[in-house]
Parts: C-alpha cells; structure tokens; sequence
C-alpha cells in the first residue's frame, strides 16, 4: 500500500497540490501550472493521487496512471464535509485527502479513452434530440400564434410542414419565411441524430459485452452503449441491488428511529441509463410487449393493483439487477419464469 498520498484540486491552468502521509502528516503544499504539476508529478515517487470526480479528472487520472501513480476519484458532495471552515483552492486539496483516508469512503471507477469516447458520441445524439425538440416548440409557438394548435411531440411535424406550405393559408409571409427556416433545421438535425444513431448501433453490434445486454426485453443498442459508457465494471458492486441504487432507481428514505419511510425515487445517480430503463420497462408494458406477460406473475400481480409507471420503475429496476447477474456471470438474458 502506498504510504504517500498527494490531493489536487484541479482547474483550467493552475492545479493545488497536497501532500501527505496516511497517518496525516503534511509533507508538502504547493500552487502549480499545468506544465509545472506534469513535471512535478513524474518526479515523484508511486503515490496515491486523488482528484475530485470533476471535468478534466478522467484525463489526468489516464496520464496519473501512465506515470505509475495510482489513482482514485472522489465525487465533490464527498469531500465538502471536510473542507475547513473558509473555502479555498488548499482547503479543497486538503479536503480531498482527508477524505480519501476514510476507510468507508466511496470512490468512482476513472473511465477508459473507450468509455469516454462511446459518451462523446451518445451526448452529441442527446443534445441534438434537445435542440431538435426545442425547435420543434418554436414552430408550434408561432402557428399557435396564428390561431393554428398542435400536439406536442415530433408525430405532429408533418401536419405543421404542411400547413406551413400551403400557399392558400392564412400564414404571413414573413411567418411562413420563419417557419420554413424551422423546419430546415429539424430536418437538418433530425438527418444528424439518424447519423448518430447508426453509429452507435455499429459500436453496440461490435461489442460482446452490449450484444449480451440486448437479449434481454427492452434493452436495445442505445441502452447498451449507455451501460458501456456510463458504466463501471459491475465486479464494483456487491449486489445487483447495489448497481441500481447506483443508478438511482430506489425510494428516497427518511427513517428514523427503526421505522422505516420511503419516499419517491431519489432521481439521484446516472440519469442516463436510469431514463433508458425506464423506456424499456414501459415499452414492455404497452399493449404489444404484454402479449408475452404469463397470468399470475409478478409482473401481472403488480400490474393489478399500482399505477403503470410506477410498475415500471419497479421493472427497471429488477432489469438493473438482471443487468448486473448477466455481466457479472457473463451469460445471455434467461426469462426467470421459464428458467424456474
């Protein structure tokens, strides 16, 4: 076990360093540039650095690695407890020691180029499906305007597109001049999220490990690279309910006292996989996937006496445990009530 342990508050140009023995003795504080803390860091011997999980850690974790450093990440609501009175920049670095010396501390798993390059990808589809949907609200708000009403959602663009070129309408010319332009840009982004689509469907057709994921009802390719991305190895969790209280689908708690009270869903933990569960757990609820739904099994029982949503977020959150049996035994979806 390495006895040295260096905290780095990181920023765009100027890095705080803390160094310090496991028993707490400081050995060295010091204020460094980029190209200063490089330097500095390879001239040191193997020691256990720590960064705040923050933008720019994942980066410095692979160069911190590759200097033979080991290297752990802590989330930034872990560390503020143990900032002293004022914050600073050396307070920060201090904190991020003192907290990774508790022995219950929880750290994040730092991300591969892979992972990192997978999530590139996914986000740039996710924000494109934002810009789109908000473009899409623009060009409602001006035929509302005008006394014409559509539905919310992407089903209702060609009724608007049609309205809009049709000559005979009661739509100013300038109105319609501004529609136009809406629409070449959802038509342009909507040809990009195709694109990105495609391409995250090629990256989970070339991976054993999402075509696994995809056996199972209700996870398909976006999921499956989501769970690759976003992920951490799921030898990290000791149980599968581990991994979807990771993942945020458990109730919030306020118990006290030995009694138990549980409240709504914490929305706390990895929002991107928790939401694609959460789809596909309602895609198994909807009339075409309760065709395969046997008479008498939980997922029956449950549907019979709670709202549909909150069943799904049950199911989801059974499917995170399955996810987790599945990678951890490394074996295909098996249907629970025909393997019993």
């Amino acid at each position: 076990m390495k006895n040295m342990m260096i905290g780095v508050d990181l920023a765009k140009n100027v890095f705080q360093v803390h160094g310090a023995l496991r028993t707490g003795e400081v050995q060295f504080r010091k204020k460094l540039t980029r190209t200063q803390f490089s330097l500095f860091m390879a001239q040191q011997q193997p020691s256990l650095v720590i960064f705040e999980a923050c933008g720019g850690a994942h980066y410095w974790a692979h160069e911190m690695g590759a200097l033979g450093h080991e290297v752990r990440l802590i989330a930034p609501q872990y560390v503020r407890p143990f900032v002293k009175r004022q914050k600073n920049d050396a307070a920060d670095a201090e904190a991020i020691v003192i907290a990774a010396r508790q022995p219950e501390m929880r750290f994040v798993e730092p991300k591969t180029v892979a992972q990192q390059s997978r999530a590139a990808v996914f986000r740039g589809r996710e924000r494109l499906v934002h810009q789109r949907t908000a473009d899409v609200n623009a060009l409602r708000a001006l035929l509302h305007e005008r006394g014409h009403v559509f539905p919310q959602g992407i089903r209702s663009l060609n009724r608007m597109k049609t309205l809009v070129e049709d000559e005979t309408s009661d739509l100013h010319a300038l109105i319609r001049e501004e529609c136009m332009d809406l629409l070449a840009q959802i038509a342009e982004k909507t040809e990009r999220i195709i694109e990105r689509t495609t391409k995250l469907k090629m990256l989970a057709a070339e991976s054993n490990r999402a075509r696994r994921l995809q056996t199972m009802p209700g996870v398909g390719p976006l999921t499956a690279i989501a769970i690759e991305a976003f992920g951490p190895d799921m030898v990290h969790f000791k149980t599968g309910r581990d991994f979807a209280a990771w993942l945020g689908l458990v109730p919030k708690q306020h118990s006290s006292g030995g009694k138990e009270r549980l409240g709504r869903m914490t929305k706390a933990g990895q929002a991107d996989i928790r939401r694609l569960l959460i789809i596909g757990a309602m895609s198994r609820l909807n009339w075409l996937g309760m065709r395969s739904v046997t008479e008498g099994s939980w997922l029956s029982r449950m549907l019979a006496r709670k709202p549909k949503m909150l069943v799904a977020i049950a199911l989801a959150n059974k499917m995170a445990r399955q996810i987790w049996a599945m990678l951890t035994k490394h074996e295909d979806y098996q249907d629970p009530e025909l393997a019993s």
